[in-house]
């Protein structure tokens, strides 16, 4: 039988939460808002699959560039290139200003 390659494959450590962490994310962060040009943390939460990026970009740093719908367009580097993605806010926090 052929391995799987689902969209999920080989993050059973990278997509887990820890024991205090376990159950459904607070509302605040489904409703909070980001400006273009703002810098945001990648930071997927396991325990909501819709809107989910894909888990290379786990722990990464984009710039938000646009909005589609509730979700929103990330300019992201990946290696030597920018990559654009797709993500609910649930899977993003703001990066702090120094």
């Amino acid at each position: 039988m052929p391995k799987s390659e689902g969209e999920r494959c080989s993050t059973r450590s990278k997509l887990r939460k820890s024991v205090r962490e376990k159950g459904l994310s607070p509302v605040s962060k489904a409703i909070q808002k980001f400006e273009n040009g703002q810098m945001v943390h990648i930071d997927i939460d396991p325990s909501v699959q819709k809107g989910m990026p894909n888990p290379r970009f786990q722990g990464k740093t984009g710039k938000v560039i646009g909005q589609r719908g509730r979700a929103y367009l990330l300019q992201v580097r990946d290696m030597d290139s920018l990559k654009q993605v797709i993500s609910l806010p649930e899977h993003l926090k703001p990066q702090k200003q120094n």
